[in-house]
């Protein structure tokens, strides 16, 4: 039996009222939220390479397109619970409604401990087969394994943000997003130029901001009113749900993992050096 949704402010009712406006209001927090993720490996590449030198430059640029293939395709199935989320809220199904919050965030916690320990275990052979200069090789597998240490963070944040983007509020994602950015540049700054810690302070910096960006998607998620209401002591996986997320999410994911998996590939490729 469905509820009366008590609607946040933050919440978009896509239902109701002119089309192009709630589109535009939807969709602009949205990319920016996108763009503002990419920039996290982005600033980190730009402070090495200002403060510490062309190595840790090379070191962590070599890693942008492998951290990608390993992590989008989980990315990609947040999408799921994104959908099947917003198909419950939308029909007034508390019960489900719930159920499939509580499914996402579990799947999201062991989907991110199972990416750190393959990311910390698997980084150096990983970017040896990409053929990583052996110079830059011990500093990227540095600031891989410490990079997916965060995995769990990571995957919190986005499967978080999916499910308040599902019931229509993509503001409080890029608050988030905005507030954790911001302390990534703080802490890069900090940690490289008064601790000059270099590769590996970059990459503290990026775990620590994703925690923050984690932390604060819970809180909202725990502190909201309503059907996806988070509470830890009903964290557990239902089958029915990850078998309808995984329906949604896989397609997109290897569509992702593909693309970035191209990328690989061009990194790996041997320039031609006469073409004559």
């Amino acid at each position: 039996m469905s509820t009366q949704q008590k609607k946040s402010k933050y919440e978009i009712d896509m239902c109701n009222g002119s089309i192009l406006d709630k589109l535009i209001s939807f969709s602009i927090p949205l990319m920016l939220s996108g763009i503002l993720q990419l920039l996290f490996n982005a600033v980190d590449i730009i402070v090495v390479g200002r403060f510490t030198g062309s190595e840790a430059l090379a070191a962590v640029g070599s890693t942008t397109a492998l951290i990608n293939v390993f992590v989008n395709f989980f990315i990609g199935i947040s999408l799921g619970s994104n959908v099947l989320a917003a198909r419950f809220y939308a029909a007034g199904k508390d019960k489900e409604m719930s159920e499939t919050v509580h499914t996402a965030i579990t799947l999201a916690l062991i989907s991110g401990i199972v990416m750190g320990i393959v990311g910390v275990v698997s980084a150096k052979g990983a970017l040896q087969l990409m053929d990583t200069p052996d110079n830059v090789l011990d500093l990227s597998t540095l600031y891989m394994r410490i990079y997916f240490v965060g995995m769990p963070f990571f995957m919190l944040y986005n499967y978080g943000a999916a499910i308040l983007r599902a019931v229509g509020d993509t503001k409080r994602p890029l608050m988030f997003l905005i507030v954790s950015g911001a302390t990534n540049v703080v802490l890069n700054l900090i940690l490289v130029i008064r601790f000059h810690l270099g590769v590996a302070g970059v990459a503290i910096a990026t775990v620590i901001s994703q925690g923050i960006s984690c932390v604060l998607v819970l809180r909202c998620l725990y502190y909201s009113e309503g059907s996806y209401q988070l509470r830890f002591s009903k964290l557990g996986m239902k089958a029915r749900y990850v078998k309808q997320i995984f329906q949604v999410g896989v397609p997109a994911g290897i569509q992702s993992t593909i693309i970035n998996f191209s990328n690989c590939l061009l990194y790996t490729s041997p320039i031609p050096r006469d073409c004559s």
